[in-house]
C-alpha cells in the first residue's frame, strides 16, 4: 500500500496538536488538546484516531532541548514532565513506523521553509511566540542543526528569573507567560484596567487575546503591557539580525495575533538597535502556516527522511 501521509505532532507548553498531513504539506485532519501531565496518553490517543496503513511515519516537534542521537528530551522548561523521556522509542513501540524528533520551533521553521512563508528566502530566522519563545534557523534552504533557543538569550543581566533557571531571558519578558504574569501582578496591586471587568475579577482567567482586545478598545494599561513586551522582543530581534543577517525574520505563534501593537513595537525597537545596513535588507513577515507550522514541519521530517525516500523507490 502506498504511504501517502505522515502524522505531525506539535507538543507545546499549552497545547498538543496532532495532524495527518499529505506529501504536499496539506493538513487533512487535526486534533488539538490542552497539554497535561499525561503526555504519552494524550499523544497515543490522538495518533490512534488518525493512524492508518497509509501513514509512512510520525514526526515529533517538542518544546525543549532535544538529544537527537539519544532521541530523548534533555530539558523542557515549559513541560517539565517530559524531561529525560525517550518519546521516539515510546511512540515507535506503539505504532511500528519510523519516528523522528526535533525542537518545536525548528520544525515550524522547517514547515515554513517547505510550504510556507520561507519558500522565497534562502535564509531566515523564525520566532515562535506563544507560552514561551523559540527559534528556528534556515540557512541556504536547510534547517541548521543547532538549538536556536532564542527565548533563553539573556537580555537583562540581572533580570527576571526564568523557568530554565537563568535570569533575564527574552522569554521572561516577551512571551505570553511573561505578559500574563505582569498583568496579574499589576491588577492585584490595584492597577485600573478594563481587564478587571472582562475577567469578572478573576485575574487568572485573563488570556493574551483579552489583553489585545482591551488594548484595541482603548485600555491604556493593556497597550502599555503589549508595547513593553514588544520592546523586549525587538531587542532579541536586533540581536539576531546583527548576528545572522538573515534574508527574513518570520513570526509565528499565538502572540502574532497582536501584530499591530506587540509586533510593530518589536519592529520599531529592532530598527533602533540593529545595524541599519542589516535591518534595511531584512523582510519581517508573519507565518503563512500559522498554528499549523509545527505539525506540518513535524510531518515534513518524515517525508524528507532517508527512510521515506527508500520506501518510495
Amino acid at each position: 500500500m502506498t504511504k501517502k501521509f505522515a502524522i505531525g505532532i506539535d507538543l507545546g507548553g499549552t497545547h498538543v496538536r496532532v495532524a495527518i498531513v499529505s506529501r504536499d504539506g496539506d493538513v487533512v485532519k487535526k486534533i488539538k488538546e490542552p497539554t497535561s501531565e499525561e503526555i504519552l496518553d494524550s499523544i497515543f490517543r490522538s495518533v490512534s484516531s488518525l493512524f492508518s496503513d497509509e501513514v509512512a511515519g510520525i514526526g515529533l516537534g517538542i518544546a525543549g532541548l532535544i538529544d537527537r542521537e539519544g532521541s530523548n528530551v534533555l530539558i523542557s522548561p515549559n513541560i517539565p514532565s517530559i524531561k529525560g523521556l525517550d518519546l521516539v522509542s515510546e511512540v515507535k513501540g506503539r505504532f511500528r513506523v519510523p519516528v523522528f524528533i526535533e525542537n518545536d520551533a525548528n520544525v515550524a521553521a522547517f514547515g515554513e521553509n517547505w510550504v510556507g512563508a520561507g519558500k522565497e528566502f534562502s535564509s531566515f530566522f523564525l520566532f515562535t511566540l506563544g507560552t514561551g519563545i523559540g527559534g528556528g534557523i534556515i540557512q541556504d534552504k536547510e534547517l541548521l542543526n543547532v538549538a536556536a533557543e532564542v527565548g533563553h538569550m539573556t537580555i537583562n543581566a540581572n533580570g527576571n528569573k526564568c523557568h530554565c533557571g537563568n535570569s533575564g531571558c527574552l522569554e521572561s519578558y516577551a512571551s505570553a507567560n511573561a505578559i500574563l504574569l505582569k498583568v496579574v501582578a499589576a491588577l492585584e496591586e490595584g492597577r485600573e484596567s478594563m481587564l478587571t471587568e472582562i475577567c469578572s475579577g478573576n485575574f487568572y482567567k485573563i488570556t493574551p487575546e483579552d489583553i489585545y482586545r482591551a488594548a484595541l478598545d482603548g485600555d491604556i494599561f493593556s497597550r502599555e503591557i503589549l508595547k513593553d513586551a514588544g520592546k523586549y522582543l525587538g531587542i532579541g530581534v536586533a540581536n539576531v539580525i546583527n548576528l545572522m543577517s538573515p534574508d527574513a525574520i518570520i513570526f509565528t505563534g499565538g502572540l502574532t495575533g497582536a501584530w499591530d501593537i506587540y509586533i510593530q513595537e518589536a519592529i520599531k525597537e529592532a530598527s533602533k538597535r540593529a545595524f541599519k545596513e542589516l535591518f534595511d535588507k531584512v523582510k519581517i513577515v508573519p507565518s503563512l502556516l500559522r498554528d499549523d507550522a509545527g505539525i506540518i514541519g513535524s510531518a515534513g521530517l518524515v517525508f524528507h527522511s532517508e527512510s521515506f525516500e527508500a520506501l518510495s523507490q
